[in-house]
């Protein structure tokens, strides 16, 4: 039974069916399987209700709205002048305040998708002018977008947390410390490459150009204020700080800089909408598969067959890594949390392993593999955004992988870089 609904799900796929087709065939094929009875297929609903009943999914599409007013308004764009006016003098100034204003833009998105869009669309036709090179540019926004999946908030360490019964809090927290210093190797290699290619400097900002961008990115600067501080200082959820965010984001657009009037909330509402629900079916799908596949024990074969069991906590985060970066080369980041999450759960449990550092790495690990190919869900999305080739948007991909990956090993040596400020925060 295994065997043939991956094997449906790897045809519908190369048919070209959107993710969440192959998903709810292979799972009701698997409850025929099981069952022998379309009538029974109520239960299959059950479980697809129960996947979208937890109140902390209630954070994600509060984050895409609060995201998309922000992106639709003056606040993106804010940001990312308050950090062209104090870096964007430096060799590789532009590169390096492309990947702050990722970093910034993430602690509000969520989203590695929706940073490639706000961040990349205004700066890649100014690196393009300062000298980069267009394979240069592409590969940094894209992989700088993965960083928006790691500081909070995180769209996938919210789907992570529901999944596996982890403190979303904690998992917010242990993202900053990875997203901080894949922040500062970014920076590094762009100054490197800039001083390499010889990439002109641009002009520097006077204080008062600076203290000026400063005052107007105040406003925007609320939004990590309102996440971190609000969760670290016990004053809200996740799920009620995601509800500040949306309040706080209506009355900067709507109220403060007055960009956006009232029939704007029409579209942004339906453009929110519209991902939720996409979102939320591809959560309720996964939560039944997830129930069909450890109905028959799928994970244990799987297990065994690695010979996982055998293996030391070090051992075990390696495989976890392979597998979720390899799975996110090929399939939705969300899909494979939820369904390989649960295949991985008992031995996690079994070696003892921290779920929050677990989360880390599997966050971290879903972010690379939505930038590398063949088909990274981030490099299609700037194929379409961008108007580039598929060969042209992947070229220069290869240094900033191996960084990302050296990253992943440093978590597993050292987890103190995702623990570190969690352990801090709440023990």
């Amino acid at each position: 039974m295994a065997l043939t609904i991956f094997l449906i799900m790897i045809v519908l796929l190369l048919l070209g069916f959107p993710m969440m087709i192959p998903l709810l065939v292979a799972t009701f094929v698997g409850f025929v399987f099981m069952f022998g009875d379309i009538g029974k297929m109520d239960f299959m609903v059950q479980q697809m209700m129960a996947g979208i009943r937890p109140a902390s999914l209630i954070a994600v599409p509060m984050f895409i709205l609060a995201a998309d007013i922000m992106t639709r308004g003056q606040s993106a764009n804010r940001l990312i002048d308050m950090v062209m006016k104090f870096v964007g003098h430096i060799k590789g100034g532009l590169a390096v305040s492309t990947a702050a204003a990722c970093t910034l833009f993430g602690a509000v998105s969520g989203s590695t998708q929706a940073t490639v869009v706000a961040v990349g669309s205004p700066l890649r036709p100014r690196m393009l002018k300062a000298g980069y090179k267009d394979s240069f540019v592409l590969a940094l926004i894209i992989n700088a977008s993965d960083i928006a999946f790691l500081i909070p908030p995180s769209i996938g360490m919210i789907i992570y947390g529901v999944i596996s019964s982890t403190s979303i809090s904690e998992l917010f927290i242990a993202g900053i410390g990875p997203g901080l210093l894949l922040l500062v190797l970014f920076s590094a290699y762009s100054m490197a490459y800039a001083i390499i290619n010889k990439v002109p400097t641009e002009p520097k900002a006077s204080w008062a150009e600076r203290g000026e961008a400063v005052k107007k990115a105040l406003w925007p600067l609320g939004f990590p204020v309102i996440i971190v501080g609000g969760i670290y200082g016990g004053i809200f959820s996740p799920t009620e700080a995601a509800a500040a965010c949306v309040l706080y984001a209506m009355i900067l657009e709507f109220v403060v800089f007055r960009s956006l009037s009232v029939p704007d909330i029409y579209r942004i509402a339906k453009s929110t909408g519209l991902i939720t629900a996409v979102v939320f079916i591809l959560v309720a799908a996964g939560a039944a598969f997830s129930w069909v596949i450890s109905f028959a024990q799928v994970p244990q074969a799987i297990l065994a067959a690695v010979g996982i069991a055998d293996m030391g906590p070090k051992g075990v985060l390696a495989v976890i890594s392979i597998a979720f970066f390899i799975g996110c080369m090929f399939v939705d980041p969300i899909v494979v949390i939820l369904i390989l999450v649960p295949i991985f759960a008992p031995v996690v449990d079994a070696v003892g392993l921290d779920p929050v550092l677990v989360g880390t790495i599997i966050t971290l690990q879903v972010a690379i593999g939505s930038a590398t190919p063949p088909f990274g869900c981030d490099i299609f999305t700037a194929i379409a955004i961008f108007k580039r080739p598929y060969i042209e948007v992947i070229r220069g991909i290869f240094p900033f992988t191996v960084i990302l990956l050296c990253v992943s090993v440093a978590l597993i040596y050292f987890p103190q870089i995702a623990l570190f400020l969690r352990d801090l925060a709440f023990r």
